[in-house]
């Protein structure tokens, strides 16, 4: 496969995992400044921060209040990791490698692009939120049906599903790094009734709510919470999922193209680094600093893959 289409389905992939993820931490902003009416704006910022655009963001505005952000975050093309820039983007890398991919997959992600326009044409006010949120999701998650349910099982796959996962670990970890980033600023705050209607936040905005319900006895628990969205390999969402996805499409486009890159090692110590971890010593030496690190290095294996496979050769 040219390097240029590989490239061109690994970011259509990315880029409609970032639409998606990015509307997920916008429902967790939401709802845990719900919780903390008092302290919205700090909350408001956090989000901002976790999603990588504060700089951005404060160029265009001075304070941190709940309409500037959801507009900033959901509709505003000048910021490049907004729902509506990142399904532009999706939507034209989708046209670039057009011949890879089935009628199904290329008509779910043109359909995509336009209820988004159509959601997204005017400022999306509080009581709205919650269902165009709602509709982010559903729209990405038909263009991933479409992609599982049509699609042959070779290297086109393997790139849409790296790009799906990269991103995707990305942001799990930006979502739960709300949580002890900026969330807590007192360790008084842990066990106490805020601490577990945050953590159930958390749970909701990675769809992980009624999964931890059946892993355990329902109570609000940090570290059973934080275990299921890291290490927990049969969570869909979590990092663990992620890198062991990440690592196992990398082995099969070695096996298809009968080389081993750098990137395959990488991922492989990037896994490995996760099932050698415990909750316990990932809490005892901080979460924060875990998923920092994790970020970056994350970020590193994506670049490494676009590097390896010649994206822009």
């Amino acid at each position: 496969m040219l390097g240029k289409t590989a490239g061109g389905l690994f970011w259509m992939f990315r880029f409609l995992e970032r639409s998606e993820n990015t509307a997920r931490l916008v429902d967790a902003g939401f709802r845990i400044a719900l919780t903390r009416s008092m302290a919205a704006e700090a909350e408001w910022a956090s989000v901002v921060g976790t999603a990588g655009v504060r700089d951005g963001y404060l160029a265009k505005y001075d304070e941190f209040r709940a309409a500037s952000v959801v507009d900033f975050l959901l509709r505003d093309r000048s910021n490049p990791s907004s729902v509506m820039s990142a399904i532009d983007s999706a939507r034209s890398n989708a046209r670039l490698v057009r011949t890879a991919l089935t009628r199904e997959v290329w008509e779910a992600t043109n359909e995509c692009w336009m209820a988004m326009k159509e959601v997204l044409r005017r400022p999306v006010s509080e009581n709205d939120l919650p269902d165009v949120l709602a509709t982010i999701r559903r729209q990405n998650a038909l263009v991933r049906g479409a992609l599982t349910g049509t699609m042959l099982r070779n290297d086109i796959y393997n790139f849409a599903h790296l790009g799906t996962f990269v991103e995707r670990a990305d942001n799990t970890a930006r979502i739960l790094d709300v949580k002890y980033y900026v969330l807590l600023p007192s360790v008084s705050f842990v066990g106490s009734s805020l601490d577990n209607v945050q953590w159930e936040t958390i749970l909701r905005s990675v769809s992980a709510q009624r999964a931890y319900r059946w892993l355990s006895d329902g109570d609000a628990n940090p570290k059973q919470i934080a275990n299921m969205i890291i290490l927990d390999q049969r969570m869909p969402r979590s990092l663990a999922f992620c890198t062991g996805q990440i690592r196992e499409n990398l082995n099969l486009l070695a096996a298809n193209y009968g080389v081993r890159l750098a990137c395959h090692d990488q991922a492989e110590a990037a896994e490995q680094r996760l099932l050698d971890n415990s909750i316990d010593t990932i809490f005892e030496n901080g979460l924060h600093q875990f998923l920092s690190d994790f970020i970056v290095s994350n970020r590193a294996l994506g670049l490494r893959i676009e590097q390896d496979y010649r994206f822009y050769g």
